[in-house]
């Protein structure tokens, strides 16, 4: 009688791809291999494989305004970054102020950390109203 090779779950993903939010496992066998169970479709299939080997997240936050109507303004990564490059990029951005006016989209911090991922305002800001 052959033996059945034993797996383990090593990760549970919920996938956030569509409404219907698959729990997928992330197995590994005796011989290391890495499987993907519980998906309902190829989309699931790959995001869980991404989220698994290689997290990433749109990364959203303030940065300070030199003489602006407001003393922050929103900001975000034009595309995600990886997870552990995050509080890296949080540092670089605390470290910057931006002169207004600045408009929605405008690209504030150009290829942070060398990521090939711009950092962009989130809305428009004027200069301060002076009296």
């Amino acid at each position: 009688m052959m033996e059945a090779c034993k797996t383990d779950v090593i990760a549970e993903i919920r996938c956030i791809v569509c409404p219907t939010g698959c729990l997928i496992q992330v197995k590994k066998d005796e011989e290391g291999n890495i499987t993907f169970s519980g998906y309902a479709c190829n989309r699931g299939l790959e995001y869980a494989k991404q989220e698994f080997h290689e997290p990433k997240r749109i990364l959203t936050s303030t940065m300070r305004v030199e003489n602006g109507f407001l003393p922050l303004i929103p900001v975000r990564s034009d595309k995600p970054i990886l997870k552990e490059r995050i509080f890296d990029a949080l540092k670089e951005i605390a470290k910057k102020k931006v002169k207004p006016p600045i408009h929605a989209g405008d690209i504030l911090i150009e290829n942070i950390l060398d990521l090939g991922i711009n950092i962009i305002a989130s809305r428009d800001l004027d200069k301060s109203h002076e009296k």
